[in-house]
């Protein structure tokens, strides 16, 4: 094809025309560094977002079924029905409350949740974070409590937070006093709640926020606690498809009706998860600029060939070559400097981010960002976005000079050049 071969002719570098060589160079380094860095960065974004994603859904179960009143007392019927809801794979009974901890050396306040030991690990990975102790310790002296309240060893137990425990210097073994604002009615006036519980674990989820606030016993400790019966606060749905947790969620709404309320886990972060995503479209448009600054070199570049070639535009017009053939010989000879830097910047990406994920490269203190190495998550959606904006970009910088180009005058050329 004419537009082809011209266009290539025109790339193809001279003695004379050193300098347009090392800038056509230049710009397809530029290109290349822009669209790697894009694609590193948004990786890394992406990876950041699938690990707190992964750290949520397993502190947090997929869906709670709460209620309007103050408690669910028929709870054993609402958990049949949400069990028998497709897509749907564990359900759990919890009490909920917001709590005071003390200890010999330490207050804070903390949300206290009592859960059935049997049936967390079906809707949470509370059992996995454990670092200290085990989670089934919880059923241990349930009935002892009230009868030996000064011994120990008979004390019913808590788990607490890495960081719950180490604002209380607590260690596993001691105790703790679990303090509830809801107090009782005496002689005396109202009396806040106090129950003495042995420390008998520690888990650490990796969620600062979750590892600092919460603390759990067994669920029937809760009930006899917060004195409410046999009742619960909620329900916890655990669902086969997180994605589709909004969907199962309306489902298992039209089934349980009013005094029942669903949440959804992106409905319960969805702060956070805005935040995040909110992160990456600011990142994905300020690192587009540096891929716009070095589209800026493909159009220096048209733009001094576009003057070095006028006699060679002025001769291939009068020979017979329109505007079009014209425009497109200099769009060809900017689009492959353009594919070029992409296609390259693409396989450094690429290559960059393999090399994170099989070998971890960039490692991570593990005390302050909870994991090991810097996360990274290729979502091949992200690279095409990212390679057709490059596209974009380095098109809008070569069409100017190319539009310049087909509008040479080869009378006025040939006349007095």
């Amino acid at each position: 094809m004419f537009e082809t071969f011209v266009g290539f002719r025109f790339l193809k570098p001279k003695r004379k025309q050193a300098l347009v060589s090392v800038l056509t160079l230049i710009s397809v380094i530029g290109v290349a560094v822009g669209v790697a860095t894009l694609i590193i960065v948004i990786s890394v974004i992406s990876g950041l977002q699938e690990d707190l994603r992964a750290k949520i859904l397993g502190a947090y179960s997929h869906i709670l079924v709460l209620s309007f009143n103050p408690t669910i007392t028929e709870y054993g019927q609402v958990m049949e029905t949400a069990g028998n809801i497709e897509g749907v794979t564990g359900v759990s009974p919890f009490v909920y409350s917001e709590v005071m901890l003390t200890s010999g050396s330490g207050v804070s306040g903390a949300v206290l949740r009592g859960v059935d030991p049997e049936t967390v690990g079906k809707v949470t990975n509370l059992a996995d974070s454990m670092v200290q102790g085990d989670l089934a310790d919880l059923g241990k002296n349930l009935d002892a409590a009230d009868t030996a309240p000064q011994d120990m060893t008979r004390l019913p137990f808590v788990v607490l937070g890495v960081h719950l425990a180490s604002s209380l210097r607590v260690f596993v073994g001691e105790t703790v006093n679990v303090v509830s604002p809801l107090g009782e009615s005496t002689p005396m006036g109202q009396v806040p709640r106090m129950q003495k519980f042995r420390v008998g674990g520690i888990f650490e989820s990796g969620m600062y926020e979750f590892d600092a606030k919460f603390a759990f016993i067994h669920i029937r400790a809760a009930q006899r606690f917060f004195r409410i019966g046999d009742a619960v606060s909620g329900i916890e749905v655990k669902v086969d498809d997180v994605m589709r947790a909004k969907q199962i969620a309306a489902v298992l709404q039209s089934e349980l009706k009013y005094p029942y309320r669903t949440k959804d886990w992106m409905e319960m972060n969805k702060n956070l998860l805005s935040a995040l995503k909110l992160e990456k479209v600011a990142m994905f448009v300020i690192l587009t600029l540096i891929v716009f600054v070095a589209s800026l070199n493909i159009f220096s570049v048209l733009y001094m060939t576009v003057k070095d070639k006028k006699r060679s535009i002025a001769i291939l017009k009068s020979m017979g070559a329109g505007r079009r053939s014209i425009l497109g010989i200099f769009l060809l000879q900017g689009m492959t400097i353009g594919i070029l830097g992409s296609l390259l910047g693409l396989a450094i990406g690429y290559g960059a981010c393999m090399l994170q994920i099989e070998y971890g490269l960039v490692k991570l203190d593990p005390r302050v960002y909870n994991i090991d190495r810097l996360p990274m998550k290729m979502l091949p959606a992200d690279f095409l976005l990212i390679t057709f904006a490059a596209m974009v970009l380095c098109f809008v910088a070569t069409y100017i000079p190319s539009k310049m180009a087909s509008r040479t005058d080869a009378v006025q050329v040939l006349r007095y050049e």
